[in-house]
């Protein structure tokens, strides 16, 4: 294969702004450069990455895959640069105790890890999974060297630092074909008589009840679950819609069923993941180390 890190970086681009334009006006170049090097992208890889419409561009089963490749490529240049430029970082040895929460750990943590370990290959890391109020405790405790998670809407915990990692707005998914999906945005009024699936996990539910309250709704519940990939497939065969952050969305299920996502006329907070660590206390080099690569991870996507 011959594709360039170039074209690489502006199919990451498209995909995670889910058009050809936003994607040139990010990158500060032209609509036309985009497009050709996509064009060219493809040609080289056998097979369309990306499904063009008038709002944008979606994201093909394979495209969707490849896309997992091209930012762990991108990703271990930029790490190789750092490492070869840092001798101090290759040397670092320890131990580090990092603690997730849920959706952190499936959709952060991994590209996280891969990060660290390439920039400090001789550091050990422990990591576990809870709940952010535990997760805090353990922090507090000194247990947690750091930890990443998802921080409710206007919640600081006094007692630790944070900073952002990614902001994540949420949005609705839908089944392929679905009336709704004819829209740009979609309001959750005209859906309190579809079944909706909630995720239990992270306050990701509560999100979806604070706002039926606020509206005066009361949809009714087909399924709730800890698993994504479960809201996933029932999302897709038609067995209800959901509201989800956009860190989540993937639009194909395990079996290839199509989901599409559309932007809430309602207001909702977007969801917050962060690093955190005990307010007072000095960081290890390996923490300090954790903290600048999750500094440079991308954030969510602006869909």
């Amino acid at each position: 294969m011959a594709f360039s890190l170039r074209q690489l970086q502006y199919f990451v681009a498209v995909a995670e702004n889910g058009s050809v334009s936003s994607a040139s006006h990010i990158l500060c170049i032209s609509q036309s450069t985009v497009t050709e090097a996509l064009r060219e992208l493809e040609l080289d890889l056998g097979f369309r990455l990306l499904d063009r419409h008038a709002r944008g561009a979606d994201l093909t089963l394979k495209g969707q895959y490849f896309l997992r490749h091209a930012r762990k490529i991108l990703a271990d240049v930029a790490d190789a640069r750092r490492a070869l430029g840092d001798g101090e970082a290759m040397a670092l040895s320890g131990r580090l105790s990092v603690g997730v929460t849920p959706l952190v750990a499936s959709y952060v943590y991994s590209d996280l890890l891969a990060r660290f370990r390439r920039a400090f290959p001789n550091v050990a890391v422990e990591a576990v999974e809870d709940a952010a109020d535990y997760l805090e405790h353990l922090l507090v405790g000194g247990e947690l060297d750091v930890a990443v998670i998802v921080l409710p809407p206007g919640r600081r915990p006094s007692a630790l630092h944070t900073e952002p990692v990614e902001v994540s707005p949420y949005r609705i998914w839908l089944p392929l074909g679905h009336p709704a999906s004819a829209d740009e945005r979609v309001s959750l009024r005209d859906l309190a008589g579809e079944p909706h699936v909630l995720l239990t996990v992270d306050e990701i539910a509560e999100a979806s009840e604070i706002i039926w309250r606020r509206l005066g709704i009361r949809p009714p519940v087909a399924f709730r679950t800890r698993s994504v990939e479960a809201v996933r497939g029932l999302v897709a065969t038609g067995c209800g819609v959901a509201v989800l952050p956009d860190l989540t969305y993937r639009p194909w299920s395990l079996e290839g069923d199509k989901i599409e996502a559309r932007a809430l006329v309602e207001e909702l907070p977007a969801i917050e993941v962060v690093t955190a660590w005990r307010r007072g206390s000095p960081l290890s080099p390996a923490a300090a180390g954790f903290l600048s690569i999750s500094a440079t991870r991308h954030g969510g996507r602006t869909r």
